[in-house]
């Protein structure tokens, strides 16, 4: 009798590395063991802490030796195509039959995002869950890196949550300043933390009950904050910077050139606008958005575009900030597909008055074709339109921010990056006391970003 011995095919092995980093760490991913020239289909999933679903997939074929490497193989197909070694969460979306208007944010900083990320046999769009996974694997993405630490602040009458890194310091810090929908956004101090900076999340947007009146937070609010920052023991008092996003670009302006104790190192401007009435309170602003409201549009699925609200640019300057006085460096961040604010315009016509003012050699702008109005920290999904809350009248809408998924995707990943080369330069190398940024943390000598290991 003739016994045929065959060999048994190995089984897909799936290699992520590093398994557990922060959420604007590259990752390497491969397929090892797979057939020659066999299609693939990687999905990645995560469970937000929303309880939704969001979902990226790319199609692949395996070489001559039966690998897939995704930082050098090119996707054919699914959600991204293309050689894009971070396209699987760069181009999340929804799950179909999602509720409608979803915006993937980050409300637990102190856990991670867990990722999951399997490989399917073939080519494949939809049905998941029905089918088996050849090979799985989970990464944790976090905002805060260990050590790093979390404290509520409600000192000086101001609400935010203060985020430190680990060691005595004193580091430079930032004031981190969300936009128009109000609320306590954490993500972001929390990640800038991890880069070894002092971060100051603040609420600002919800109006304020005193004396049986309601109104929006006057400027005495946001020196409050800078001064809790300044006056922070672990705090450079001289290195304090402000991070404005969309509307918190107007506060950062507007406090940097017309407060006598906000006095920034430097500004980080992102999809924002100088165009304000001067020396302005909040509802000095939004008086004068209201005035033109009737200018709002909609797209063919009834989504709102608030970028008309500001157009033209005034000529007027008693409605926009003097940036002609600006006395520290400015980084301007614009998504030329901006369908929520004239980032654009305003970006244009802030060089023109600082060019005429003779500070211009302060003014770095970032321009991005194809990027839109939220622009994240790298790799968060991009977000075209989603749910919004107006902070104090509680209406609701679906907003059209604008953007398309992968231009998007590269503005935020460069942008990110640099933003903290131009923290970096001016907060931490100015002089020689700051240039040397390292500290010993349980033993280990740790370099900018904070390690996990």
């Amino acid at each position: 009798m003739q016994i045929l011995m065959t060999e048994k095919a190995a089984t897909p092995l799936l290699l992520l590395h590093p398994s557990r980093g922060l959420i604007d760490e590259k990752f390497s991913l491969m397929v090892q063991n797979l057939s020659q020239i066999q299609e693939i289909t990687l999905h990645a999933l995560i469970h937000s802490d929303d309880g939704d679903y969001w979902e990226a997939f790319g199609h692949y074929v395996s070489d001559a030796t039966g690998l897939v490497n995704v930082a050098n193989d090119s996707s054919l197909g699914g959600t991204y195509d293309g050689v894009k070694p971070m396209g699987l969460l760069w181009s999340m979306r929804p799950v179909p039959g999602s509720r409608i208007g979803l915006r993937l944010r980050k409300k637990e900083v102190h856990t991670p995002m867990l990722v999951h990320i399997s490989v399917y046999r073939g080519h494949m769009s939809q049905g998941f869950k029905e089918q088996v996974a050849l090979a799985s694997v989970v990464t944790e993405r976090w905002y805060m890196s260990p050590g790093v630490r979390r404290v509520d602040i409600t000192e000086g009458g101001i609400t935010g949550t203060l985020f430190l890194p680990p060691g005595p310091g004193p580091f430079p810090a930032l004031l981190d300043l969300w936009g128009g929908g109000g609320g306590l956004v954490e993500y972001r101090s929390a990640l800038l933390s991890s880069h070894g900076f002092v971060s100051l999340a603040l609420e600002y947007m919800t109006p304020r009950t005193s004396g049986g009146s309601t109104s929006h937070v006057g400027n005495e609010y946001f020196e409050a904050a800078f001064t809790v920052l300044k006056q922070h023991p672990q705090v450079c008092g001289d290195r304090i910077a402000i991070l404005g996003l969309s509307f918190g670009t107007s506060v950062a302006l507007g406090m940097a050139v017309y407060s006598t104790v906000i006095q920034p190192r430097c500004l980080v401007c992102v999809s924002g606008s100088h165009v304000q009435p001067v020396k302005g309170s909040l509802s000095d602003v939004f008086s004068e958005i209201n005035k033109n409201v009737h200018n709002t549009r909609y797209d063919e699925e009834n989504r709102v575009i608030w970028r008309d609200l500001l157009l033209p640019i005034p000529t007027d300057p008693t409605k926009k900030v003097d940036v002609g006085q600006l006395k520290c460096p400015v980084l301007m961040i614009v998504g030329e597909d901006d369908q929520n604010w004239p980032a654009t315009e305003s970006a244009e016509d802030m060089k023109q008055m600082m060019e005429k003012a003779g500070n211009s050699h302060l003014l770095t702008t970032l321009s991005y074709p194809g990027a839109g109005h939220l622009i994240e920290p790298p790799y968060s999904p991009h977000i075209r339109a989603s749910n919004f809350m107006v902070a104090g009248t509680r209406q609701k809408f679906v907003v059209l921010w604008g953007g398309e998924t992968a231009p998007h995707g590269y503005a935020q990943e460069d942008s990110w990056k640099k933003t903290l080369s131009f923290l970096e330069e001016h907060l931490y190398r100015s002089t020689e006391r700051w240039h040397h940024r390292s500290y010993s943390h349980d033993g280990e000598i740790i370099f900018l970003g904070l390690s996990f290991s």
